[in-house]
């Protein structure tokens, strides 16, 4: 069995088959509920949050043209779900290290290396918390998302190039918080 496309899916949700969407949300659940989860660290949050994203996606659905990637106009929606929560509720929670950690990759091989890597996932956690909300966001798109920065500039709507930028940026800012909570330990 041939498995139909995300555009293709989105396009038929548009046209008046919305019970299509189920199979979009089945495809993308667990990848929004990284996203949130990695910039808010709430598990009932997230979930609400991956929720609220497929309730705007069929609500805003004929909005979808099919011309661009359905995964980048999906971002687009989730990153204004994020933003809008934080709008009415600002605030930001603790730190999971052991998400960093699975996220980011523990490739260490005794005790003592977990350990340590242990603890710079600590650090890593609290400089990634000092961050503001805009760093945060396009780390996380693009370190723990994986995605390229073409992408990333569809879903901030901005260029490439500025999303290189702000990457580069990001990573120099994440890394002097870093360097200072190590410092300080």
């Amino acid at each position: 069995m041939e498995s139909i496309s995300d555009n293709a899916l989105m396009l038929k949700v548009r046209d008046g088959q919305p019970e299509q969407l189920g199979l979009l949300f089945e495809r993308y659940k667990k990848i929004l509920f990284g996203f949130f989860y990695n910039m808010n660290h709430d598990q009932t949050l997230s979930e609400d949050l991956v929720q609220t994203v497929f309730e705007r996606i069929l609500k805003y659905r004929r909005g979808f043209k099919g011309d661009g990637e359905f995964r980048v106009w999906m971002f687009h929606i989730a990153r204004n779900v994020n933003i809008d929560h934080f709008r009415k509720r600002s605030r930001l929670a603790g730190e999971d290290v052991q998400h960093w950690s699975e996220r980011l990759g523990d490739e260490s091989a005794n005790r003592e290396q977990e350990m340590t890597k242990s603890e710079e996932m600590k650090i890593l956690g609290m400089a990634m918390d000092r961050l503001d909300a805009e760093k945060k966001e396009v780390i996380v798109l693009s370190k723990m998302e994986g995605m390229k920065y073409k992408q990333i500039g569809d879903v901030l709507q901005c260029s490439e190039g500025a999303v290189k930028v702000k990457v580069f940026r990001a990573m120099q800012a994440l890394k002097q918080e870093y360097m200072k909570i190590q410092q300080a330990v």
